[in-house]
Order: structure tokens, then C-alpha cells, then sequence
């Protein structure tokens, strides 16, 4: 994967968009409709946008230095359960922020960016499928 392409497609949204988490969540809504009452008490977006925020900077850490992400992926899938978020639910929201990127750089998401993106999203599904902290770091450990 390329750590690269995936900073220059967020750096590129983040230069023609002011704020994509509107754009992530109608998108979220719109595959995961369940999800939406779970939202009901966040008027104001600032939930979404946080949560948008974290999962940003989650990505960031993960194609990088990768010193929390992982753990941080695992601990919020469980987490999440606990909201009645499935872990394969939880697991499209990286999805939702790709496809929301491929949409708000158009011609410029280039074949490239998408191998990385694709790649990305087969990574960060080991987690979110691979909740049992313990067993990943084995795995990595190998």
C-alpha cells in the first residue's frame, strides 16, 4: 500500500472540501440506514465530526508509524457492539470515507490511489474482524 497516495487523496478532499463529514454520513446513512437513529442526539454533527476526525487520524497513524490505530480499530469495533453496530457494519465506514474521497476528487482518483485505498481497506478489515488484541499481536510478532 501506499502511505503516499493515501495522505495526497485525503490532503486533496481536504483542499476542495471544507468539511466532509456531512458528505460521509449521507453516504453511511444511505448504505447502513439502520445506523442513522443511532445519531439521533447529535443535532449539531459534532459527533460525526469527531468521530470522522479520529478515523482520519487513525488512517494516518495506521499507513504510518502504526502506533495506535490497530489496537484503537480493535478496541472501537467492540465498542461499537455495545451501540448495536455490528463489527461488519462498523468495518464500511472505511469504505464510506474512500468512496466519499473517490467522489470529491473525481478525475483526479486516479487507478493508483484506488490500489491503495483498496489495499488499505483489506488491512484495516483484519482488525475490525480481529477484535482479540492478544492473537493480532502474535500474528504481527511472526
Amino acid at each position: 500500500m501506499s502511505a503516499a497516495l493515501i495522505e495526497s487523496s485525503l490532503e486533496q478532499a481536504a483542499q476542495r472540501c471544507d468539511d466532509l463529514t456531512p458528505l460521509v454520513y449521507e453516504r453511511l446513512f444511505r448504505q447502513q440506514p439502520d445506523m442513522e437513529p443511532l445519531f439521533c442526539m447529535d443535532a449539531n454533527g459534532q459527533v460525526r465530526g469527531e468521530m470522522l476526525s479520529q478515523v482520519i487520524r487513525a488512517i494516518l497513524d495506521f499507513i504510518g508509524e502504526r502506533q495506535y490505530a490497530a489496537t484503537l480499530i480493535q478496541s472501537e469495533a467492540m465498542n461499537h457492539a455495545g451501540y448495536d453496530v455490528p463489527p461488519h457494519v462498523f468495518g464500511t465506514f472505511f469504505g464510506v470515507v474512500a468512496d466519499t474521497l473517490r467522489e470529491v476528487l473525481g478525475a483526479d482518483w486516479t487507478a493508483e490511489i484506488d490500489a491503495a485505498w483498496r489495499e488499505l481497506l483489506v488491512e484495516l478489515d483484519y482488525y475490525v474482524t480481529h477484535t482479540n488484541q492478544f492473537e493480532t499481536a502474535k500474528a504481527a510478532a511472526r
